[in-house]
C-alpha cells in the first residue's frame, strides 16, 4: 500500500492508515514526485496508535521544506 499527497508551501499535513498488524516492524518514507534540484523538499513523523489489541494507526505528518508545492508518495517497508 502506497500512497501520494501534496503538500502546500511552507505547510504541513497529516494523513492516517489503519488496520496493520501490531505484530508488524513498519518503517515509513516519504518520496518527492515533484523534482527540484538543491535542498530537502520534506521532512516526517511517524506516530502511532494501538487501535485494538491487535491492529494499530500510523499517523503520518509530512512537512514542505520549500517555498513550492510538493508531491510526494509514501512508502513502507515490513521488516518483520
Amino acid at each position: 500500500m502506497q500512497f501520494s499527497g501534496t503538500v502546500g508551501a511552507n505547510t504541513t499535513q497529516r494523513w492516517f492508515t489503519h488496520s496493520w498488524p501490531v505484530g508488524w516492524h513498519v518503517v515509513w518514507y516519504m518520496m518527492p514526485t515533484s523534482p527540484q534540484a538543491g535542498a530537502p523538499q520534506l521532512d516526517w513523523d511517524v506516530t502511532v496508535e494501538r487501535a485494538s489489541a491487535d491492529k494499530c494507526t500510523y499517523w503520518i505528518t509530512v512537512k514542505n521544506l520549500t517555498a513550492n508545492p510538493v508531491t510526494f508518495e509514501g512508502r513502507y517497508a515490513v521488516l518483520s
